[in-house]
């Protein structure tokens, strides 16, 4: 009787629960991790998040086997063929697999025809279960973030002061949504140097020519989940005590402002949640920070993620397919090539995303889902082409965000109205406008 474990790609942690069901006999308890080419191909994805996700595979793997485990890796076009010749030649009797976050791997992993057993472990890279979600949704005639978020707050004990919120208030976003100023002074991001293994997966991608959107080179992205703490590290001494009033903000030439640039990082599993909130909380009670930017964060993390998981758990499976507007206009062009834009707006946004494969919260939703919007497009076209463009990106982040709350395409599950908004809101928070052939103050046929 032999247990194996299958370590997905956005699943690397040392304390994920597929591998601690077995850490009493990881000496006899093989592992698998499968670079799959074919899968890779259903989207042109970014080429920097391929690099990502193939790099901190690659690392994980490596520390699994200092670590002890037995550890198989392959790069093959398909999962079944290696995953096949793996059960049979270690004797695999049980396949254990932490549950997938995203419903298509579920159902590609549920349709392998295994010769061994397969169980799925309950994902703990979350802060609230499946049916945690579904239990606190149950009976509610509406399901506002805000009330998800102040729930969390009190369950997890986060800037609490017995049963009333630190501050004495919930939310401080009003404090947050100030223009940029003209000469803003931005941190400098904790950016990395390819090691041998990043940068074999880089010549790996450019020869196979899986995808050709985005650049690939400079790639600066961390990989490791010591990396990923350095990251996390500089960004609570030295970008969140003025994260919050800037966070809407939008300035040419700023790729990133104040962000925190965590989210590639969690949705790898490098990073944990709880950790990260902990670590900001931390934070403003040791450096006496602004209650604001700090409340401004969290909010994203045990608020607006967690409530992001739990909605894509909760809605049916056609949830992908909603058109509330009936829109179809196809995605035009440029969201391929920026350069075939000249609304600087959306010139700036898709540019920064090409180079980088990452824009902020507002960029994504005020400039990219707002145009897509009002212009009319495929809601699955557009969420697709966000799936496939983002570092950060994945089944269970983008349904609900762009479908939901970009796009309004739910017809209200998420939120309470379209965010549909003129030029007027990009030129007060952004210098975008300035110098654009579109006038921000006339309507353009």
């Amino acid at each position: 009787m032999t247990t194996g474990i299958w370590v997905l790609g956005d699943q690397l942690w040392m304390e994920q629960a597929a591998l601690q069901s077995c850490i009493e006999e990881k000496a006899r308890s093989p592992v698998i991790l499968i670079e799959s080419r074919n899968w890779v191909q259903q989207r042109p994805y970014h080429q920097q998040k391929l690099v990502l996700v193939w790099s901190a595979m690659r690392h994980f793997a490596a520390e699994l086997r200092q670590a002890g485990w037995l550890v198989t890796y392959e790069s093959t076009d398909d999962f079944a063929t290696p995953l096949n010749q793996w059960v049979k030649a270690n004797g695999v009797t049980e396949l254990r697999v932490m549950m997938p976050s995203d419903r298509p791997f579920l159902h590609l992993i549920q349709s392998l025809d295994l010769s061994c057993k397969l169980t799925f472990v309950p994902n703990n890279h979350f802060l609230w279960t499946d049916q945690e979600f579904k239990q606190w949704a149950k009976g509610r005639k509406n399901l506002l973030m805000e009330f998800f978020y102040r729930e969390g707050r009190k369950r997890f004990q986060v800037l609490m002061e017995g049963s009333q919120p630190t501050g004495g208030e919930w939310n401080f976003d009003k404090q947050n949504r100030k223009p940029p100023k003209s000469k803003l002074k931005t941190p400098t991001p904790l950016w990395f140097e390819p090691d041998t293994i990043t940068q074999d997966v880089i010549d790996w991608v450019k020869s196979e020519k899986l995808s050709t959107y985005g650049k690939i080179e400079p790639f600066r992205w961390g990989v490791t989940r010591q990396q990923a703490l350095q990251v996390l590290d500089v960004f609570t001494q030295e970008r969140l005590p003025t994260f919050g009033p800037y966070q809407d903000a939008m300035v040419t030439g700023e790729e990133t402002m104040w962000h925190a640039l965590l989210s590639p990082y969690l949705n790898l599993g490098l990073l944990q949640p709880l950790e990260v909130i902990r670590a900001a909380e931390r934070a403003y009670y040791q450096h006496d920070l602004d209650l604001n930017s700090v409340e401004g964060f969290i909010r994203q993390v045990l608020g607006w993620r967690e409530y992001m998981h739990g909605l894509y758990t909760y809605v049916d499976d056609d949830y992908s397919q909603r058109n509330w507007f009936g829109h179809t206009q196809p995605l035009p062009e440029f969201f391929w090539d920026a350069d075939k834009t000249d609304m600087n707006c959306l010139h700036q946004s898709l540019k920064q995303v090409e180079n980088l494969g990452y824009a902020h919260h507002i960029q994504r939703l005020m400039v990219l889902s707002n145009f897509s919007l009002i212009a009319g497009l495929s809601p699955q076209e557009v969420e697709n082409w966000f799936h496939a463009a983002f570092i950060d990106a994945y089944d269970w982040v983008m349904q609900t965000n762009v479908i939901g709350m970009g796009l309004f395409a739910d017809g209200g599950i998420l939120a309470s109205k379209p965010y549909a908004a003129s030029a007027n809101y990009i030129n007060k928070m952004s210098n975008y406008c300035k110098g654009c052939g579109y006038k921000s103050g006339r309507s353009h046929g």
